[in-house]
């Protein structure tokens, strides 16, 4: 990792901070991410600089030479602009202090040294100098190079200190190590362990931001694995938490369902980048341990788990604080049906079971089928073969049904407006059974998905429960 002083830092941008910093007293550093990042030769999206004076005044200097709006955060001690597309946070350096019953701290000016005392991670305390003298080095008091290197993840500061200060970062932590896929120290594993019931003093808006980026991370599975193993993952997320363990009855264990599910979570990651499908994928066999049931002779079963799973989604989006909107309605669907095209798979595929999967699933037939087939983890790679080549049949037969039949976004070609207009009715249940029978006939096949047939269905219906055309 040897570089000259300005290998990172020939955009011109830099050198306009440096001056600037310069014309008014006081030593500016770029810091953090972006500094790990150029290390790590990972994309740099956002540049954070750090003042020994006020970042605010700084930021605005900058944003002027550049002609560059500032925006201003005067709560935080903030300011930013974006250059060539890319954010510049400026702050001033600061020391900080905690109470007891809050993340939030009480600043102090302070140092450069100060302020990397006060980071989450040596790999995240980097800073280089834009000053002239020494343009361009390095400042690594924590050996946070030799981290990044080692692919290790540790706290400047004691991680009892760091974890207790800002429970927030345990989690952090973990996503970091997802993210990078570097290791915790074992110090620090064993830190969050001991500080994990400071979480409660988190919003649980926070906790989900950093379990997003944890699922969206390349293989989730490290850092779902990681919150279990270190006991915060039953503190917020329970009924992923329920999962673990294999229980056996009369020599028969069942599948181990938390393992499973972080295979299937991996399983879908290279497929998409649609986060609540990745939730979908987390939260398809919660309603596992509500089910699980020995049935001598057969052995383990799980009834059912997929509504009963459906049922717990929006418990798990309140707790949460996750939109419970038609995201939360989406993850719930999916859990729903994840069954249904292995269903299909397993007993033979006709037109009327395809028919009603379409129906079912509208828009979103094609993440159920991404996620059904993430959901195939077995170990016999015979099995697995046999399943995803019938998924091809499957998917086929979907494509052919509703070439022909158009039920993905099925619309009753009989209304009810239609049906109380040709009989002269008021609002009552005979529309619905008459409307209920006319769609069941067209998604078994009986009759097409059309208004002709579907008039004459309607008639045929009406006239067996007596009604009477209105002249």
């Amino acid at each position: 990792m040897s570089y000259s002083n300005d290998t990172f830092l020939k955009d011109k941008i830099f050198r306009i901070i440096s001056e600037t910093a310069a014309e008014h007293g006081v030593r500016a550093f770029v810091i953090g991410g972006f500094v790990r990042d150029c290390f790590l030769q990972r994309p740099r999206n956002d540049i954070d600089i750090v003042v020994e004076g006020s970042g605010i005044e700084i930021a605005n200097a900058v944003g002027k030479k550049v002609r560059s709006k500032v925006s201003v955060f005067k709560n935080f001690g903030t300011a930013m602009f974006k250059w060539n597309g890319i954010e510049i946070e400026f702050v001033g350096a600061r020391k900080e202090s905690y109470s007891h019953n809050s993340r939030k701290p009480i600043v102090e000016n302070g140092t450069l040294e100060d302020d990397q005392k006060r980071r989450d991670f040596t790999v995240n305390a980097l800073a280089f100098s834009l000053q002239e003298e020494d343009y361009g080095n390095l400042v690594d008091p924590f050996g946070g190079v030799a981290d990044l290197q080692k692919g290790l993840l540790r706290t400047p500061l004691d991680p009892d200190v760091t974890y207790s200060d800002d429970p927030l970062r345990m989690i952090r932590a973990i996503r970091f190590a997802t993210q990078l896929n570097f290791t915790i120290v074992p110090q620090s594993i064993e830190s969050i362990k001991r500080n994990r019931g400071r979480l409660e003093i988190l919003s649980r808006e926070r906790i989900a931001e950093e379990m997003h980026k944890i699922l969206l991370s390349p293989k989730p599975s490290i850092g779902l694995e990681l919150l279990q193993q270190t006991g915060l993952l039953e503190l917020f997320l329970p009924q992923i938490s329920a999962l673990k363990g294999v229980e056996t009855m009369e020599g028969k264990g069942h599948k181990e369902n938390f393992a499973h599910t972080l295979q299937v979570v991996d399983n879908i990651a290279p497929h998409t980048d649609n986060l609540w499908l990745r939730w979908a994928a987390l939260l398809h066999d919660i309603g596992k341990p509500a089910t699980k049931k020995y049935e001598s002779g057969t052995g383990w079963t799980f009834h059912g788990h997929e509504f009963v799973g459906s049922k717990m989604v929006p418990a798990v989006f309140k707790q949460l604080k996750m939109p419970l909107n038609e995201k939360m309605k989406y993850v719930q669907k999916l859990v729903a049906l994840h069954l249904r095209p292995i269903a299909l798979v397993d007993e033979g595929v006709t037109d009327s079971a395809v028919r009603r999967l379409l129906f079912d699933a509208g828009d979103d037939i094609d993440d159920l089928m991404t996620l059904c087939q993430a959901d195939v983890t077995s170990k016999n790679e015979a099995k697995v073969r046999r399943i995803q080549s019938n998924f091809q049949l499957v998917k086929q037969k979907l494509i052919d049904v509703e070439a022909k039949d158009a039920i993905r976004n099925f619309k009753n070609p009989v209304t009810g407006e239609l049906v109380m207009e040709y009989y002269g009715l008021e609002p009552g249940r005979e529309i619905g059974i008459i409307k209920e029978f006319v769609k069941e006939a067209i998604l078994d096949g009986k009759i097409g998905n059309n208004f002709d047939q579907a008039f004459e269905l309607m008639k045929i219906k009406g006239a067996e429960m007596g009604l009477v055309h209105k002249e």
